[in-house]
């Protein structure tokens, strides 16, 4: 019997099924066309999610990939559908998440001729993707599939473009499985340098003040064990970057805080004091180091890493490891001295008690005055047993929300780190709690971000997607304005918003609401948000000219933090 002969466009669907893919997030459109009347038949198969524009696509397929671990999907047009991925590609490039997004193209015949819609998409896509490929044959099409799941996938994760052209969709071809576990030259998972270990090894065990700093990496390696046994043995201290902050929970003894320009002052400060730093899966980003002229001078720097071009990138290292964190954090774990560093690790307590009496009390328990954006996004968390994902927007709301969530799980925090996209929250939430149906998904987001994507309330409309959306309204583009009260002398050149009636476009998509002006009235909104089945906007007046701090200005030393 022979193999069975159907269209490209069939075929993609079957090279997905046998990839898993559960869910595809997509926008039909003309050169797409005959993928989706592919899908067609393929309904009971896989949740095919219309999103209501191809940025939240992307988005919805990060929040789905980073809350689960396993790769989202996306299928567009070509043309201005294809381009308006370019932001989700971007962030996902940035921030290490493994999407698929498919692209329709115009066929073969017509390519260079800027035919309608036509647009170099691998061109443009090559710099923002671990891989882009154009499929201009059906026979391709398998393969193609399988190689783009396993690059996705594999070693440090990241999004991969697959451009299919018309011709190549329609056409008929011969179908069989195709399965990838290799591609010449890419190594996913560098061997670990036994003798790097080694000298990482001797240098913990003859450290009177280590201190690890914890990134997205232990997340993505699925190390968290291995990360604890680590520390524990090892008796050292570790604060996590934004995009860590759920690979050690909150209140692990050996926790203590969050890094970077709006983290906490006793992780900041003591960069500076420790003797070792011990980077585990985080490339040393801007926002964590400050001026990398005065960053951890003092100390010798050991960098676990699984990609080897951020070795000495940003910060030179002395003993650098290139593998998968879950790999080496064992080997290491073996060569490690069981250590007793109480008085190093007492020593945080007092930066942090500095920030507490000057920042977090006053955030947390204000006596009088509107609502803080801080003591709802803690009182959420609690009121959720501090188990929620958190989903945040980009600005004030993201750093506040961050700041003051705990974190008992892993995957509890999807954000957007590297490229800071406003409009990611309300689509990546979206992503997250189809992924993630047995969480609740807390999406936190600002008056801004949140109309950015705001048309994502007929994609929750149309799905029933549960989330649970607090919006902080504070009149403002408030981290814009924060620096230019700060930096800027008070000239608030742009960032006033006039907003809308958010009660009346919640009604207009069926999703109730509720809005929050009085600070009696936050904990029974909360537990009504929560009880409520489907759904929710929970729409918050907070002080408009609230700040973000602690904060490390711009230029400065990351222990020069500044609490008003």
């Amino acid at each position: 019997m022979g193999k069975e002969i159907i269209s490209g466009g069939e075929a993609l669907m079957r090279s997905l099924i046998k990839e898993g893919v559960d869910t595809v997030f997509g926008y039909p459109g003309g050169s797409i066309m005959p993928v989706f009347d592919a899908m067609y038949d393929h309904r009971k198969d896989f949740r095919q999610v219309l999103v209501r524009h191809e940025q939240g696509a992307v988005h919805a397929a990060q929040g789905y990939a980073r809350s689960s671990g396993r790769v989202g999907v996306s299928i567009v047009t070509s043309g201005p559908g294809a381009t308006n991925t370019l932001t989700g590609i971007s962030d996902a490039m940035l921030d290490s998440t493994p999407v698929v997004v498919i692209a329709g193209q115009v066929g073969c015949a017509v390519l260079g001729t800027d035919a309608f819609q036509e647009i170099d998409f691998v061109g443009i896509t090559q710099p923002i993707t671990k891989w882009s490929y154009q499929i201009r044959r059906p026979e391709d099409v398998a393969w193609a599939v399988a190689r783009a799941f396993y690059i996705a996938s594999t070693g440090r994760p990241g999004p991969v473009v697959l451009d299919f052209t018309k011709n190549a969709q329609t056409a008929m071809t011969e179908y069989e499985d195709v399965f990838v576990d290799s591609v010449r030259s890419y190594v996913p998972y560098p061997t670990p340098d036994a003798m790097a270990i080694e000298e990482a090894a001797k240098l913990i065990n003859k450290s009177e003040r280590p201190f690890v700093l914890v990134g997205q990496g232990v997340e993505l390696g699925e190390a968290h064990e291995e990360l604890k046994v680590f520390i524990e043995k090892a008796d050292i201290p570790a604060a996590r970057t934004l995009l860590g902050l759920s690979a050690l929970p909150t209140e692990h003894p050996l926790c203590v805080g969050m890094l970077g320009m709006h983290g906490n002052y006793g992780p900041n400060h003591n960069t500076n004091e420790c003797d070792l730093l011990i980077a585990v899966g985080m490339r040393f980003s801007d926002r964590v180091t400050g001026n990398v002229a005065t960053y951890a001078k003092q100390a010798k720097i050991i960098h676990i890493d699984i990609d080897h071009a951020e070795i000495n990138k940003n910060v030179t290292v002395d003993v650098p490891i290139v593998g998968d964190c879950k790999e080496v954090l064992p080997l290491l774990t073996e060569l490690v001295e069981r250590g007793n560093h109480k008085e190093w690790i007492d020593s945080f307590a007092k930066y942090n008690a500095i920030e507490d009496e000057k920042v977090t009390k006053k955030a947390l328990n204000p006596d009088c005055g509107p609502l803080l954006m801080g003591e709802v996004a803690r009182k959420v968390s609690e009121a959720t047993g501090n188990r929620a994902i958190l989903v945040t927007d980009v600005g004030q709301n993201q750093l506040m929300s961050s700041r003051y969530f705990k974190y008992s799980e892993p995957h509890s925090i999807l954000t957007s780190g590297g490229l800071g996209t406003m409009g990611y929250g309300l689509p990546a939430a979206i992503g997250a709690k189809i992924a993630m149906p047995q969480r609740t998904v807390c999406l936190f987001t600002g008056d801004g971000g949140f109309q950015m994507n705001i048309q994502e309330l007929g994609t929750i409309m149309e799905q029933g997607v549960g989330v649970k959306m607090i919006l902080l309204n504070n009149n403002y583009l408030g981290n814009v304005r924060q620096w230019q009260e700060l930096f800027f002398d008070h000239r608030y050149s742009w960032t006033p918003m006039l907003n809308p009636d958010y009660a009346m476009i919640a009604q207009g998509y069926g999703i109730p609401s509720r809005l929050v002006i009085e600070r009696e009235e936050l904990d029974a909104a909360i537990t009504e948000m929560l009880a409520t089945d489907g759904p929710y906007l929970l729409h918050v007046a907070v002080k408009e000219e609230d700040n973000v701090m602690p904060m490390t200005p711009p230029g400065a030393t990351v222990s020069e933090m500044i609490f008003e």
